[in-house]
């Protein structure tokens, strides 16, 4: 048994199997059910488990977190969240289009990278790359484009709410079904692959059988056994379908563990293992049908200056090229690496890099005057004084620091609101938002006397918290103006380590013109679930004002936590029992001591109930995994038949209603329309055929199910078999959702200590940096 890590600490290359593969190896087995949603669990050799409260690996997946709004809106909330980012990727389409032909670019590179520069302008004018492209890794180099002002994306139209869930024909499902029959995979998998495939998914599946892996759960040797039964002898590992579709396949795994593309060498060995005879070949066909995009990055030289350091994309998603070359590096050959990545993320990143560099070089709009802002960050205390005043001359700002430096950005959005600006703040998900929704309620935080300047609005006594998601579709906060823009002038992203490229893509892109945007969050807790690193790349390109907090986080448990930020674990003085560790020697026995803590220890020695006690552990299989310790704690404290889809009124659950999107909550109850959550206050109504896929139990949840929330006491699992898990920003992120008191069962001996000094974050591959590489300030 082991407990299978969470997305963050699992690579690509940990997705697949050392060994080759051929076809014909393997038939579909039909995926576990709801675990076949679940990107968390992976073990070698094994299906990759999508969580259902995490992304799954489908072609349609998207990033996004926040809140629901009205209960009838739930069922399309997802819809809504996916009609939003189409409506930006196609903006992004028309602006290509709309662009002048790509400029003369490459007259200074020779060999390999002049042959890949012509390998993807032939991409572009549709015909095939010569096959010698990829002979050799080494890549080729192209300076960065200067960001161009792009329009914003216009408001899309609240998504209609169905009378139930919106499907494929039911013909189209049933020629599906029997092809997958056929082919001896489930036809359990009908409705998703004709979902994902249209209505001529039929005729799809028998001219490429390897389309399957664009399903959820299906992995390479399944869909070489499914087209093996279909083709017959025509099927062999040497198929060029097989080789993109493996290509791809790859490239959406990786975006799993947080990649936004992937280096070629790296690309190609992997191919090697996975069975393809011609891992070149496969890229270029790939690259060829339009299914990935290549990209070539200077790589920094020691004692470069910055601006030598840009470089951009080689049949990127404008298809632009550009010299760029300074007189004096002329004819010098700079070292570059050349990546391939997935169109969607691409076009994320490439619109976030825009969206920032307008904001950073555009002049905020002049609300309140220059005294007005000076009297607000005067009567501000510390390093909010410094918030304020960077937020007052600059459109882009970062602020970082632990739980207690939140008193700052709220702070800040009081001054803001009462120099009148339209200020919000949004934070990925609901738990973050009611957090600081409660803090700005708090009239005992930092909070900087208006003074003599205008008064605020009298449309709202305070600044109000949304979710990410809420506010771009509309569900929440101030709506769009006139030109689709949101309706604001300062916007507060709170927990800005969650931020992926695509929902940060979407925020950049739709604040109007002299707007602020502050980004602020804990640079040491566990990266987005989606891929992309978006508030690391931002702290490390110093492209803007930054403000570190100086407020430590009180008492023991801030002790413990911000050790482990800098690599140590000490021991800390816990005279009110602020953290007690709790030695087990097996998984049964982490179980059987959890539940103790939970429903009897902690209420009794603490004073904290069970309802307020959270569990967290490093996964949800394994003998301590989520789901063994939800069944333990249920058993113990909301006993029952579960008569309705293993659920009964009271159970703790938490529902994801769109991929990567965690909404706490408990059952009410049960109907022919579906079971009935409490989640954040609002009634939702999951239907009876998505209970299964979209709700689990809650008592026990993974350390990303957990971020953005504080709860009074936490209990956190390590049992012997979590060992492979465990990093530096795991344990700093779980141990940190505790307020008041922190029990540790700890049955991984010194791995615990090992993983804080020695086991920090896995790296992630992204182009942003490179793309705000023009945007940074020359230093001489």
């Amino acid at each position: 048994m082991s407990t299978e890590p969470e997305p963050a600490s699992k690579d690509t290359t940990d997705a697949v199997d050392t060994g080759p593969d051929t076809p014909g190896t393997a038939e579909v087995p039909a995926p576990d059910t709801p675990d076949a949603a679940e990107p968390d669990a992976v073990e070698p050799g094994s299906a990759t488990e999508p969580d259902a409260t995490e992304p799954d690996t489908t072609a349609e997946s998207a990033a996004g977190s926040g809140d629901g709004g009205e209960a009838a809106a739930q069922v399309s909330e997802g819809e809504a969240e996916l009609a939003a980012q189409r409506v930006e990727r196609e903006r992004i389409e028309r602006r290509k289009a709309g662009k002048q032909g790509p400029i003369d670019a490459g007259g200074k590179l020779s060999g390999t990278a002049a042959d890949l520069l012509s390998a993807v302008r032939a991409v572009e004018s549709g015909e095939k790359p010569a096959a010698a492209v990829f002979g050799a890794p080494e890549p080729a180099r192209r300076p960065a484009p200067e960001p161009v002002r792009r329009p914003r994306p216009a408001h899309p139209e609240p998504a209609a709410t169905p009378a139930g869930p919106v499907g494929p024909a039911p013909e189209t499902v049933r020629s599906v079904r029997d092809v997958l029959a056929e082919g001896g995979a489930p036809e359990s998998l009908a409705p998703q692959t004709a979902a994902l495939l249209g209505e001529g998914a039929e005729e799809a599946l028998r001219a490429d059988p390897w389309q399957l892996l664009r399903v959820g759960g299906v992995r390479p040797e399944q869909a070489d056994g499914f087209a093996r039964a279909l083709l017959g002898a025509q099927c062999g590992p040497d198929d060029e379908r097989r080789g993109r579709a493996v290509t791809v396949w790859l490239l959406e795994q990786a975006a799993l563990a947080g990649h936004t593309a992937l280096e070629l060498p790296r690309l190609t060995a992997t191919l090697a293992q996975r069975g393809v005879p011609d891992p070149d070949a496969a890229v270029q066909g790939a690259l060829a049908e339009g299914e990935a995009l290549a990209f070539q990055d200077a790589l920094d030289e020691p004692g470069a200056r910055p601006e030598r350091a840009a470089s951009g994309a080689v049949g990127g998603s404008d298809g632009e090229g550009a010299e760029g070359e300074s007189a004096e590096g002329e004819g010098e050959e700079r070292p570059v690496r050349v990546l391939i990545g997935l169109e969607r993320y691409a076009l994320a990143e490439e619109s976030l890099a825009d969206g920032l560099a307008r904001l950073v070089n555009s002049p905020p709009k002049q609300d309140g005057s220059t005294p007005d802002w000076e009297r607000a960050a005067a009567s501000a205390q510390g390093s909010a004084a410094e918030l304020i005043r960077a937020v007052a001359g600059h459109g882009l700002v970062l602020h970082t620091g632990g739980e207690a430096s939140l008193a700052e950005p709220a702070a800040l959005l009081r001054a803001a609101h009462s120099l009148g600006l339209r200020a919000w703040a949004a934070a990925p998900g609901p738990l973050g938002r009611d957090r600081f929704a409660a803090l700005l309620d708090d009239p005992s935080s930092d909070s900087p006397s208006p003074g003599p300047g205008p008064a605020a609005p009298a449309t709202a006594a305070v600044p109000a918290a949304v979710t990410v998601t809420g506010l771009l579709t509309g569900a929440e906060g101030p709506g769009r103006d006139a030109d689709g823009a949101l309706d604001l002038d300062l916007l507060v992203v709170l927990d800005a380590p969650q931020l992926d490229v695509e929902a940060g893509a979407l925020l950049a892109e739709s604040l109007p013109d002299g707007a602020r945007l502050v980004l602020t969050g804990d640079p040491a807790v566990l990266w987005s679930v989606g891929p992309g690193r978006v508030f690391a790349d931002l702290l490390a390109a110093r492209l803007c004002p930054q403000v570190a907090s100086r407020r430590p986080d009180p008492g023991p448990l801030g002790e413990l936590v911000s050790g482990i930020g800098i690599g140590e674990l000490g021991q800390v003085e816990a005279p009110g029992k602020e953290v007690v560790i709790v030695p087990v020697r097996d998984a049964g026995e982490a179980v059987h001591r959890t539940v103790q803590l939970v429903a009897d220890s902690v209420p009794r020695a603490i004073g904290v109930p069970a309802e307020e006690t959270q569990v967290i552990t490093p996964g949800h299989g394994g003998a301590a995994g989520t789901r063994a310790l939800n069944a333990a704690l249920k058993e113990r404290l909301n006993p029952g038949p579960g008569r309705f889809g293993g659920f009964d009124p009271g159970d703790r659950v938490v529902h994801s209603p769109a991929p990567g999107r965690v909404l706490p909550g408990r059952v009410v109850g049960a109907d022919a329309d579906g079971l009935h959550l409490s989640c954040a206050g609002e009634t939702v109504v999951v239907p009876q055929d998505r209970v299964e896929g979209s709700v689990r139990h809650g008592w026990a949840l993974t350390a990303h199910q957990a971020l953005g929330g504080r709860w009074p006491a936490v209990v956190v699992v390590l049992p012997g078999d979590a060992v492979p898990a465990l990093s530096r920003p795991w344990i700093y992120t779980a141990f940190g959702r505790a307020a008041r008191h922190l029990s540790v069962v700890h049955g991984v001996e010194q791995a615990l200590p090992r993983a804080v000094s020695e086991i920090p974050a896995k790296p992630r591959t992204t182009r942003l940096p490179v793309l705000l590489t023009p945007q940074v300030p020359a230093t001489d």
